[in-house]
């Protein structure tokens, strides 16, 4: 399995593509953090000794940042049919699963580790100096590891499902934004009863949400758990389908 895992970071990273999604990443939070003036993301105009604005923009970023580093994995392998010779490897269906999602986390978590640059200028700039708030950033930064986590098992899924890399980042965008935002969305309506409470707890954003004004709450991590699971169990039903 950790011949795979070297294998699928190796390959991102061994292309273009993989440099300019970070690339872009960076550049964009960089930019309304620290650059994009009359806005309230801009650190150095509002006043504040704090980095929420990489916590509120970067989940938006997530949302095709990640199905650009997962649209791949089994996308590319069902077009030139190494899929076969990969299912004939001594390994598990769900250790094939499993090597392509640590390995799009991984990937994610390399793109975030600039960030901490950001912290650190916070807490340099902060008037007394370090006077920031750092548990609720740690806290901040454990929600975007579970938002990383929730995204990148989808899009396995999305990649799972074609053979077409456009295709699946489609469909990856498109199935993490409606897990992230959807069922808020649809809470809102006036709807009776416990249903719009549910939504919402269906939903990854409250969680998310929770997690990021830095309490650790057991809920929001079994359900950040359970949701990553769930998406990782039916890519290896679909894998397995292939063996039918």
């Amino acid at each position: 399995m950790i011949a795979l895992l070297k294998k699928e970071i190796n390959s991102f990273l061994g292309s273009l593509i993989g440099y300019l999604v970070m690339i872009v990443f960076l550049l964009s939070i960089g930019l309304f953090m620290w650059v994009v003036p009359g806005t309230d993301f801009n650190i150095l105009e509002n006043g504040y000794a704090n980095i929420d604005t990489l916590f509120i923009l970067a989940p938006w970023m997530f949302l095709f940042l990640i199905p650009a580093v997962t649209m791949r994995s089994f996308a590319e392998e069902n077009k030139t049919g190494t899929i076969e010779l990969l299912l004939t490897r001594p390994l598990s269906d769900f250790q094939i699963v499993f090597a392509k999602y640590l390995s799009g986390v991984l990937l994610v978590l390399f793109s975030l580790l600039p960030t901490l640059l950001y912290y650190v200028s916070v807490y340099f700039l902060a008037s007394p100096k370090g006077n920031v708030d750092s548990g609720a950033i740690a806290g901040s930064y454990a929600g975007l590891l579970f938002l990383c986590s929730a995204f990148v098992s989808i899009g396995i899924l999305a990649s799972a499902l074609t053979n077409n890399q456009i295709v699946s980042f489609i469909l990856a965008v498109i199935l993490s934004y409606f897990f992230y935002s959807g069922f808020e969305s649809l809470s809102t309506f006036s709807l009776g009863g416990m249903l719009p409470g549910i939504l919402s707890q269906v939903g990854i954003s409250t969680h998310y949400t929770s997690i990021s004004r830095g309490v650790i709450d057991t809920r929001d991590v079994v359900y950040f758990i359970t949701l990553t699971g769930f998406f990782l169990l039916l890519t290896r039903f679909v894998i397995e389908k292939r063996k039918w």
